[in-house]
């Protein structure tokens, strides 16, 4: 990203999409989170005309299928199976960072239809000249995918996310749910208090040294837990918090004037993104309260629409966080191995479509509500 103007690169973004930005893709690099040694190997795609940038594309050479959120560890496995090599790969995605958005970026004036297609062949070529076995396209957009079909297979999975109504305030917003889930979350956010924790948000601008070394031990911790080692280092959200803090929405939960969990999220024009997590111990319903409620109190405070809390997490649903489907988008050079991925996908999607609907008769909506939500929700 150093190679690249930042001007000219965030200029292309829609919905000051903050995982899109010049200085969020360049934080991953220069902090070693992303690198040759870390299986991700740096290849931006550039379209240029005239000297002037119309098309950008993060693209990444990987060597792993690990940070990606979208699981094709078996189709590397059969491809071992059959002596051949799945990595290297082309990876078109924002690494470590599961939510929606372009991934082809284009000038308000560039045309999608042609663009588009243009960068694909181009990547493809250069994946036969140089023997990489496919190009996948993570958590593409609804408008993207629908380009991206006619040369790429998708792929369908499912996350959930919140939609905002226009309620006046977090009350508001219960009074769409049932008496029993209603009484059931406000149950959840006093024990949190009666637990003696005070909850506090805190710009990015706003959030000290102190914040950030606490915040950052509690998000090893998380990894941790599992026996992992985090993605992401201390010097890329310090690089962060020096470049882009406007974007940046920390939340503290404190009690007995110690810090004993934290949730980082990001800021969109129109979403919010919660991205981080953790704690030192387990407090009843903290998490549900510093990754959800207090993210929804914010979107409603500041009249944000969506509030995309990241993947998985059917615990969302008793929330009132929607399944939505997520899209990607995939093209394996080998024509053998592509027919059967194909045929797989479409297996797959009728087993999301079908999970997708189970999860819709457990939301929490009372019946006079429930059909005003669902003319809300995109399918």
């Amino acid at each position: 990203m150093t190679e690249v103007s930042a001007i000219s690169w965030n200029t292309l973004i829609q919905n000051k999409d903050p995982f899109l930005r010049h200085e969020f893709l360049l934080a991953l690099e220069q902090s070693g989170s992303v690198s040759e040694q870390t299986g991700w190997l740096p290849h931006h795609l550039l379209l240029e005309e005239d000297n002037q940038l119309i098309a950008a594309m993060p693209l990444y050479l990987k060597y792993h299928s690990r940070g990606e959120y979208v699981f094709d560890q078996q189709w590397a496995d059969a491809y071992a199976q059959s002596a051949m090599a799945y990595y290297p790969k082309w990876l078109n995605a924002i690494p470590f960072t599961p939510c929606q958005g372009q991934r082809i970026l284009i000038n308000k004036n560039g045309n999608a239809s042609d663009i588009i297609p243009l960068c694909v062949e181009f990547i493809q070529q250069q994946a036969e000249v140089n023997n990489i076995s496919s190009l996948h396209c993570l958590f593409t957009d609804k408008a993207q995918t629908e380009i991206l079909q006619h040369q790429l297979l998708i792929r369908q999975n499912v996350q959930f996310q919140w939609f905002n109504n226009h309620y006046a305030d977090f009350d508001d917003y219960l009074q769409t749910f049932t008496s029993r889930k209603r009484k059931q979350i406000k149950k959840e956010r006093q024990q949190v208090k009666n637990a003696g924790i005070q909850i506090v948000q805190v710009q990015g601008e706003d959030i000290c040294e102190q914040q950030w070394q606490v915040f950052f031990q509690f998000y090893q911790l998380t990894y941790l837990k599992r026996g992992q080692s985090a993605y992401l280092n201390i010097d890329f959200f310090k690089q962060l918090a020096k470049t882009m803090a406007e974007q940046i929405l920390l939340v503290l939960a404190i009690k007995d004037q110690r810090y004993v969990g934290a949730a980082l999220s990001f800021i969109g024009e129109k979403a919010l993104y919660g991205r981080y997590w953790g704690c030192y111990q387990e407090y009843k319903h903290l998490h549900f309260e510093t990754c959800y409620y207090q993210g929804l109190d914010y979107c409603i405070k500041h009249k944000l629409q969506v509030f995309d809390s990241g993947a998985q997490g059917e615990h969302k649903i008793a929330r009132g966080f929607i399944p939505i489907t997520t899209y990607s988008a995939h093209w394996v050079q080998d024509s053998q191995f592509s027919k059967l991925i194909a045929n797989f996908l479409d297996r797959e999607k009728v087993l999301i479509q079908q999970y997708k609907q189970q999860c819709y008769q457990h939301l929490p909506f009372n019946q006079q509500h429930s059909e005003q939500q669902k003319n809300l929700f995109p399918t």
